[in-house]
This record gives structure tokens, sequence and C-alpha cells, in this order.
């Protein structure tokens, strides 16, 4: 199955897809490699507008997926 990117870096996930997650308006984002990774995920209206907060926070601030997991990989090897 295809999916193309529009001008705004939107995708629309082919219906198939789409039809496996009934109910599901939010994914989970990640990068691994190559690899664009979606996870359906249920997310409370508290916790959509924190998220949403922490994340901008997070931009803001420069703050990328690679800084985040280098600081987990630092505090693991602490405890």
């Amino acid at each position: 199955m295809l999916a193309k990117k529009t001008a705004k870096n939107q995708l629309t996930l082919p219906k198939d897809v789409a039809d496996r997650f009934p109910g599901t308006e939010y994914f989970d984002v990640t990068v691994k490699g190559q690899e664009i990774r979606l996870r359906p995920v249920r997310i409370e209206v508290g916790e959509t507008v924190a998220l949403v907060r922490i994340r901008e926070k997070m931009r803001r601030l420069g703050i990328g997926q690679e800084d985040v997991a280098k600081a987990v990989r630092w505090a693991r090897k602490r405890g």
C-alpha cells in the first residue's frame, strides 16, 4: 500500500489500514532508521492537552527524539 505526503506534510492512511483501528484518532509516531512507525494510542482529553504542551516546550528548547533517547540511556546507567 502507498501513502502520499502532502504539501502540508500530512499522510492519509489507506482505508484498509485505518479500518483496522476503529475509533483511533491518535498515533504515536517514532522513527527507527529509515522506518516511520505508527502506534495507535488512546489519550484522554486532559492528557492530550498536556502532551501537546510538553511537545511544544521540547520543540522550543530544541530537544529532539535522540536527546530523549540519550537521557534515558544515561538515567538507566545510573540505576
